[in-house]
């Protein structure tokens, strides 16, 4: 009989957890572009004896087949971001403009650390533990090609759980929002197109960056009044691009931004509401215009009874004071949004704060790091929550 005590097998491995993020954090990869990091993985998992298949271009899903049909699948997203890394240690980021600045390396690490555990105790799973590592989590999603590429069939998964480290919270505690916890997003792209000329001479020509003012002012009213304040949703417009000179006015200008939202009547309400009042401001105002709206990744929503699970079974592991109820979803997007569109899923937040050591940052920020206590935190939850699932489901 394995012995149960996941945290302390966790802390076993902890040298070769910190010894494997530290490698992926100082050799960070982009979108699908993952190849020095998937063959990372697939190595770890050749030597672990675990069978695996290549997915979604650089994509992973392994299989630890243990007694029973039942099936639960473990997630984590392995690339990092164009960003610079201005950390002083001996691990950062060894390639110019990319650093793992939102902890996937972490969940990389951790996915690898419940791996090993889990396959050294297969005989006393009560079914099966699928591993997805996913690519392109920061772009445009692995998880929507995984899906489709069939990693929840054969065998069917029956749930999926995945988490985040976060700054936020300290290191030594876990977060959970229950129902809705990362909003949806369709980002936009609206080209207004005018009538140029000159800047001394604006009654010859149809102004689009006026129009452009107009219609950025106005699409602010859509949240501010017309969805309820007790629900949240932002149009947030994060570029402008238009003009060559400043006595030329041009003939075109174009904005780009996104919508958040966490209900999907909201979110087709301000898609259609986005183009009325665009083309309604446009064309009052002389003007013509194109809209392209995205689909982009759907809410994330947490199944309640897996939910309830992780409040059992994190406060059995960590005790119920360092399990933080969340009263708030956030309005960022998650990719793993898409397996909890598919199958009952769970998605909770892994403490990687610690103010004494100066780990304060904020993720996609360039002095982003994680407390690496939360490592062998992060792999015995992984491992207590697929076994009790497996176990009593």
């Amino acid at each position: 009989m394995y012995k149960l005590d996941f945290l302390n097998e966790a802390k076993n491995i902890e040298k070769e957890l910190s010894n494997i993020r530290r490698d992926l954090h100082e050799n960070p990869e982009l979108g699908f572009d993952l190849f020095r990091t998937s063959q990372k993985v697939k190595d770890f998992l050749t030597k672990e004896g675990i069978e695996f298949y290549d997915v979604a271009q650089t994509g992973i899903c392994a299989i630890i087949r243990g007694n029973g049909n039942k099936t639960i699948a473990l997630r984590a997203d392995m690339d990092a971001l164009p960003l610079q890394d201005k950390k002083t240690c001996n691990y950062a980021s060894k390639i110019n403009g990319k650093m793992h600045a939102c902890g996937h390396d972490a969940h990389t690490t951790i996915l690898l650390g419940a791996a090993k555990i889990l396959n050294n105790m297969k005989d006393e799973l009560s079914g099966n533990v699928k591993l997805f590592f996913e690519p392109a989590e920061e772009t445009t999603g692995g998880a929507p090609i995984m899906i489709k590429a069939g990693v929840l069939e054969n065998p069917s998964v029956d749930a999926v759980i995945g988490l985040h480290v976060e700054e936020w919270l300290d290191a030594g505690t876990v977060g959970l929002k229950r129902d809705v916890a990362y909003a949806a997003s369709n980002p936009f792209t609206i080209k207004i197109i005018g009538k140029g000329g000159h800047g001394a001479s604006p009654h010859m020509t149809i102004d689009p960056i006026v129009i452009a003012s107009t219609v950025i002012t106005t699409l602010q009213s859509i949240v501010s009044r017309e969805i309820p304040p007790t629900d949240p949703a932002v149009i947030t417009i994060g570029t402008i691009h238009g003009g060559t000179a400043q006595n030329i006015i041009p003939e075109d200008v174009t904005i780009s931004g996104t919508m958040r939202t966490m209900k999907s009547e909201h979110r087709e309400y301000i898609k259609t509401r986005l183009v009325q009042v665009v083309e309604g401001v446009v064309h009052s105002m002389r003007g013509k215009c194109e809209i392209n709206i995205e689909e982009s990744y759907p809410c994330l929503y947490n199944n309640d009874k897996l939910a309830d699970l992780f409040v059992d079974k994190a406060s059995e592991l960590l005790s119920s004071i360092n399990v933080q109820k969340l009263d708030q979803p956030t309005m960022g997007v998650e990719s793993f949004a898409y397996f909890s569109m598919e199958r009952p899923s769970l998605f909770y937040f892994l403490g990687s704060m610690n103010k004494e050591k100066g780990i304060i940052n904020p993720a996609h920020g360039s002095l982003f790091d994680i407390d690496e206590s939360c490592l062998a935190i992060g792999v015995a939850m992984q491992c207590k929550l697929a076994y009790e699932f497996l176990l009593n489901s």
